[in-house]
């Protein structure tokens, strides 16, 4: 299966590090956060890879290059004048993604999330008629409300809510209606689907972060520099 990493973000709250540094290259462990999910994919069999950026997006390639260092074969999705939104961003690489169902991965978090288990996910999808599945974490405390609820695991709109962890796999149809080129949220997508009942859901309460603010990026960096938490890693 492919999977698509979410790199095109301004990365507006890590401001100034994001100034200089588009918010995927800026490391924790000694790592860029987007090599952390590059690796776990690789690790997982999963080696199609797409990519999009818009700021700084020069950098972004001219580090990861087409992904052979880490045993993998990344293609990119430029977004410019500006990023296009989550699901913008996704219609734009359909091209690249082709008409299975794929993984998109926010490049901005980290987690300990098993990604062997994505493709077993992806046919489960193909077989069921689902146009998505996600993957719904415990509440941080900076997002206590949540996103979406879960009930024998079919996602829904009710309590108590979960938050959407930024790892999902989607069928290509519900992107096809959004034409190239054009900005448009991820959010309205899922709801509509979740309304339909066609949205699955699993709760995963491992080891997961927001990447959202230099204060998050510095406790991460720690933790994973910690000798006791190299499970971690």
């Amino acid at each position: 299966m492919k999977a698509m990493l979410l790199a095109a973000g301004r990365g507006e709250r890590m401001r100034p590090l994001t100034d200089h540094t588009p918010k995927p290259l800026l490391q924790a462990g000694s790592k860029p956060l987007i090599v952390w999910h590059i690796e776990r994919l690789a690790q997982a069999g999963i080696s199609d890879l797409v990519v999009n950026h818009a700021h700084l997006g020069a950098q972004i390639e001219k580090t990861l290059g087409d992904g052979g260092r880490y045993g993998v074969r990344i293609r990119y999705s430029p977004e410019h004048p500006c990023a296009l939104e989550t699901a913008g961003g996704i219609a734009n690489a359909m091209h690249l993604l082709g008409r299975q169902p794929f993984a998109v991965i926010n490049s901005d978090i980290y987690c300990d999330y098993d990604f062997t288990r994505l493709p077993s996910h992806a046919a489960a999808l193909q077989a069921s008629g689902d146009t998505a599945h996600l993957v719904l974490v415990n509440n941080p405390a900076h997002h206590s409300n949540g996103d979406f609820g879960l009930l024998h695991g079919r996602v829904t709109d009710g309590a108590p809510k979960l938050t959407f962890s930024g790892i999902g796999i989607y069928q290509p149809a519900l992107f096809w209606h959004i034409p190239r080129g054009t900005a448009a949220p991820l959010a309205p997508l899922l709801r509509a689907q979740i309304a339909l009942g066609k949205a699955s859901g699993e709760h995963y309460a491992g080891y997961w972060v927001d990447v959202g603010t230099p204060q998050r990026l510095e406790e991460l960096d720690k933790q994973l520099c910690a000798p006791q938490n190299s499970s971690h890693v």
